[in-house]
């Protein structure tokens, strides 16, 4: 089982940044895919950005140029940092991942518990 636990989340005026964290910890050989989706109120989750374990990156275009995801692979975590916010992007953000509980096992998807996000205009 992998535990996901994310921090950073807050209060910030529009225009201002935030930092999001999420540290996987468990039963992890390997992960491969790490990511951050979003819920608003009233909306379905989104994928807001997500970077394989090569580096490779996607992002959303509503948060492109805006939004930066990164990873450390020897610590199982991913960050991702939220500049020049608007109010649309306030939600409840989850961290995602997909991981090997050995080199030959299935790909597991878990789900962290979620950190609100608001941005007042």
């Amino acid at each position: 089982q992998v535990q996901l636990v994310e921090s950073g989340g807050g209060l910030v005026q529009a225009g201002g940044s935030l930092r999001l964290s999420c540290a996987a910890s468990g039963s992890i050989f390997s992960i491969n895919v790490m990511a951050w989706y979003r819920q608003a109120p009233g909306k379905l989750r989104e994928s807001v950005a997500m970077i394989t374990s090569g580096g490779s990156t996607n992002y959303a275009d509503s948060v492109k140029g805006r939004f930066t995801i990164s990873r450390d692979n020897a610590k199982n975590t991913v960050n991702l940092q939220m500049n020049s916010l608007k109010p649309e992007d306030a939600a409840v953000y989850y961290c995602y991942t997909t991981s090997r509980r050995t080199s030959s096992s299935a790909l597991i998807p878990s789900w962290g518990q979620g950190t609100q996000v608001t941005v007042s205009a």
